[in-house]
């Protein structure tokens, strides 16, 4: 376990690299592997540890640079996003909290808590919102399954998320992943967004124990 987490800070911190010998490997088969990351860590729930917000950002900086369609990644992690969110709604509609019996050692049911917090706080808005907050964002789809938030709704939630996520990060690493300040300290970079993301979590759960502090 200790080696697996290893292996997943290092492709991480070190994503340029990593995704530039994906890339050298399997050339248009780089979008598939890509699309499959992202489908994960959205619609599974056992996967929030996934890169998200980083792994967009350089895809879009390799797209910069020409080895990659950026339209072409955009198109193809959008869907990927959109299906990945659908799988865990109705994985959430038909399994519901039974999941979090404690039974199963990585639906940690803190996660699910602080996803129905944040319901609580920005109604179904979340859906949109916590596509940006990593974790969150994983197990949004699945919370608004158990709630029976209504398809429709949660479609149109999750496609307008989707889409801003997506092309935002894409765009983002487009414009500015090649900058002479970024490629030299892409580490540090990738590292900032991921502090970046987590900043609304970790607000959501110092709040929520002001609350239960003054309530208690």
């Amino acid at each position: 376990m200790l080696e697996f987490i290893r292996t997943l800070i290092d492709f991480i911190l070190h994503l340029d690299r990593h995704l530039g010998d994906l890339i050298h490997q399997y050339g248009t088969g780089t979008y598939a592997i890509l699309a499959l990351i992202v489908f994960c860590e959205t619609g599974l729930v056992v996967t929030p540890f996934l890169p998200g917000d980083s792994l967009l950002f350089a895809a879009g900086a390799f797209a910069g640079l020409g080895d990659l369609d950026p339209w072409l990644l955009c198109g193809v992690l959008i869907a990927a996003v959109i299906a990945g969110d659908n799988v865990n709604y109705w994985i959430g509609r038909y399994v519901g909290p039974r999941a979090f019996s404690g039974q199963v050692k990585l639906l940690r049911k803190d996660y699910l808590d602080r996803t129905h917090a944040f319901f609580e706080r920005h109604g179904g808005r979340t859906v949109i919102i916590a596509r940006f907050v990593p974790i969150v964002r994983t197990f949004t789809p699945f919370v608004a399954g158990v709630g029976a938030m209504p398809y429709s709704r949660f479609l149109a939630y999750s496609v307008g998320g989707g889409v801003g996520w997506v092309a935002l990060f894409i765009w983002v690493g487009y414009y500015f992943g090649n900058l002479p300040v970024v490629r030299n300290n892409f580490g540090l970079v990738i590292g900032g967004i991921i502090v970046v993301s987590v900043l609304p979590m970790v607000f959501e759960v110092l709040r929520a124990r002001q609350v239960a502090r003054r309530a208690g």
